[in-house]
């Protein structure tokens, strides 16, 4: 690695075995442990751990006191919010450790973006482009384009790849225009003109 392609403020830790992709910058009192792979053009404010083996994709963007634990995956372009908190096991006991073969995978696909102090609970996949409040707390699967909030957190709307709400399906600010399919679920009308 060649330290000159990304920036490491030098109160943060970085163990051997880790790749860190060009422009991407790691705060203070950061720690990234053995096997982490990150992207590109990725930011890390002050205070996150990145344990073992986890993937971080291009564009992340990471806030201050936030840890992201072995069996986290974020895609390209997460929004990870102040203080928002990752879990990997269901059910853990700090007399009966599982290890990593306890772990459940969580996944936050490209442009996800959680709130300052949200909970992700383990096993969930936080869809593309989703939206999750701040404080909220998620046990379940957050659709693509989702608002969610609440405890637990549940679907209060849509939003458009560039987070405004959605009212009518098109967005006031980018006039992006989406459809609702039959079985619930958002995607983007792409005008092929």
């Amino acid at each position: 690695m060649d330290q000159k392609e990304y920036f490491i403020h030098e109160s943060s830790y970085i163990d051997e075995d880790v790749s860190i992709g060009h422009g991407t910058k790691i705060w203070h009192f950061c720690h990234v442990q053995s096997g982490a792979k990150i992207g590109k053009e990725c930011s890390f404010g002050q205070n996150v751990n990145i344990s073992n083996n986890v993937l971080i994709g291009d564009g992340c963007k990471v806030q201050n006191n936030v840890s992201i634990y072995e069996g986290v995956e974020l895609h390209n372009y997460v929004f990870c919010g102040p203080s928002m908190v990752f879990t990997n096991d269901l059910t853990p006991r700090a007399k009966y450790p599982k290890g990593k073969a306890g772990f459940k995978k969580t996944i936050l696909k490209t442009g996800a973006s959680i709130g300052a102090n949200a909970t992700i609970v383990c096993g969930c996949v936080v869809g593309q482009w989703a939206m999750v409040a701040a404080g909220a707390v998620v046990t379940d699967d957050v659709k693509d384009y989702a608002l969610v909030a609440g405890i637990p957190a549940r679907q209060i709307g849509w939003v458009c790849e560039c987070g405004s709400v959605l009212k009518k399906f098109e967005c006031e600010i980018c006039s992006r225009k989406y459809e609702l399919k039959a079985d619930k679920t958002l995607s983007e009308i792409i005008d092929k003109t």
